[in-house]
């Protein structure tokens, strides 16, 4: 056990760094930045180039500082521009401040010939920056923004309460409808407690509907009215784009994968359709209105339930292609580790379902035969994949895995090699000093007398031994009622008794060490039948 669980762990081991190469090689490889844009109140001015020795992110920061700083200094439109050149590039130089320095890389990334074109073209959108960054902090637009909050603000709370009605009708309404519809069954059940229970359930989803919608509202109400003022409009646009950029980007991804979708929608609906027309099929057999020579009653459903597996599984290797994510190695490392899982676990589980398969279909047991298997005799009453109920003589559920009944002597009292039925039969061991022919009378006569053992083939003794003390005989008799045969072979050696006794003759078995002074044989006084009696019958 300790080899097999070291192998097993070590198998797992390997798959295990096997999905995380695979992940590895998956994930993107990180590289420095190669351009970055200048971010001034939340707006893109310009995106620069980076250097090795000054990366993009650096640069970038900086030249939104200097900007800051520019714009700060002074509340007037006009400003004074000048573009020099140094042993970079071409630099612009406003109010005096050196801004940026336009340089090869940046003058290849605008697809430009020169870097005074590039500076040229810097220029224009700092001077642009430095107007807005001007005009959002002044007077009239301090009132503006002030006003766009106040309207934002009452705008909220007017689908705040527009929400909260819409959540109190809807969730009276929702009650009404559930009470209308469980009405009856309330009456015909009285399980009222079911009926409360289910409102509580869509009372509180709907709730939570509700909730998250105001949760949606509430951050955008606050990401807009941050974006109204100037100094707060950084802080808006990081709001935003943590949620706006993401649903954007999957809605993209949607829109993309609309025509994969479309192509599992359609092999859904096919797969569903040709379901549908197995059952239907099925069906017909069941009742009879189809019929297929040499197809069994009780093959229908595992039949179906065998197609029905095999349309799903066609399905899903068709729709495999199309899943999301079914290209990457990460899901397929996924896909391998999830099989190996499965297939380690579930070996028993397979066995049986393959025996469950064999089973049925090798009509040597049936639901309905009185079966043996080891200690157990009992009735088939259910043959599913895994598993065979057997419905006892005691009334006795007994489940026995299919892989069982498969590798195990099985002795079936109901399927009879020809149309005499099976012959019942017991041993009885009598004393060298009685004749032969006679206890063979007696036995014939007790076996006549049994109500289930037919007249016709008649029954027949066998001398099975000449023991050291007795001679063992068999009566052997048929019969065509299986399914009680328990209580045949009791009656029947009840007979034996009341056969062999009434003639005097005393029964050595088990087993005799000497004659005795009186023949052990009860007096032949008949017994009366009492209630006790019939009902124990």
């Amino acid at each position: 056990m300790a080899h097999c669980a070291a192998a097993l762990l070590t198998m797992l081991a390997g798959i295990w760094l096997g999905l995380g190469a695979a992940l590895a090689q998956d994930a993107p490889t990180s590289s420095p930045t190669i351009a970055a844009p200048v971010m001034v109140d939340g707006r893109q001015v310009f995106v620069l180039s980076g250097t090795p020795s000054f990366p993009a992110n650096d640069r970038a920061a900086d030249v939104a500082r200097r900007i800051v700083e520019i714009a700060q200094q002074s509340d007037s439109m006009t400003l004074d521009v000048e573009i020099e050149i140094d042993e970079f590039g071409h630099s612009v130089i406003i109010d005096g401040e050196a801004v940026v320095t336009a340089t090869e890389p940046d003058a290849q990334r605008e697809g430009l010939n020169s870097t005074l074109l590039t500076a040229r073209l810097y220029s224009g959108f700092i001077q642009d920056a430095i107007r807005a960054y001007r005009a959002d902090r002044s007077d009239t637009a301090r009132q503006q923004g002030l006003v766009n909050g106040m309207i934002w603000t009452g705008l909220f709370a007017l689908f705040t309460v527009v929400l909260v009605w819409a959540n109190r009708r809807l969730k009276k309404r929702g009650e009404a409808i559930i009470t209308r519809y469980l009405e009856q069954v309330e009456e015909a059940t009285q399980e009222i407690v079911r009926t409360r229970a289910l409102i509580e359930i869509v009372s509180v989803a709907v709730q939570g509907v509700f909730v998250v919608l105001w949760l949606i509202a509430l951050y955008y109400y606050v990401s807009v009215v941050l974006f109204s003022f100037a100094e707060t409009r950084t802080v808006a646009t990081i709001l935003l784009s943590y949620v706006t950029d993401p649903l954007i980007n999957a809605f993209r991804a949607f829109v993309d994968y609309i025509p994969s979708l479309i192509v599992l929608i359609i092999i859904f609906l096919v797969t569903r359709y040709l379901i549908r027309i197995a059952r239907v099929a099925f069906e017909n057999i069941d009742a009879g209105t189809l019929r297929i020579e040499g197809f069994q009653k009780h093959w229908v459903w595992p039949s179906f339930n065998i197609v029905r597996a095999f349309l799903i599984i066609s399905a899903l290797i068709l729709a495999y292609p199309y899943i999301p994510g079914s290209n990457s190695a990460a899901f397929q490392g996924m896909s391998i580790l999830l099989g190996v899982m499965i297939s380690i676990g579930s070996n028993s589980v397979v066995s049986n379902v393959l025996a469950g398969l064999f089973v049925i279909y090798r009509q040597s047991t049936n639901i309905g035969d009185l079966i043996e298997i080891g200690n157990n005799l009992g009735v088939v009453t259910a043959i599913k994949l895994t598993e065979t109920h057997l419905r006892s003589t005691k009334n006795e559920l007994i489940s026995i895995p299919n892989a069982q009944l498969l590798n195990s002597e099985v002795t079936n009292y109901s399927q009879y090699i020809d149309g005499r039925g099976i012959v019942l039969h017991t041993t009885v061991g009598i004393g060298y000093d009685e004749p032969h022919k006679k206890i063979e009378v007696l036995l014939i006569q007790a076996a006549e007398n049994t109500e289930g053992i037919r007249k016709s083939p008649k029954p027949f003794v066998l001398r099975k031994e000449l023991g050291d003390f007795a001679v063992t005989y068999e009566i052997n008799g048929f019969s065509t009622r299986s399914e009680k045969i328990p209580r045949i072979l009791s009656d029947l050696r009840a007979n034996i008794l009341d056969s062999l006794h009434g003639a005097g003759v005393q029964i050595m078995s088990p087993n005799y060490e000497g004659d005795p002074e009186t023949l052990k044989i009860p007096p032949a006084e008949p017994i009366e039948d009492t209630p006790e009696a019939k009902a124990g019958e």
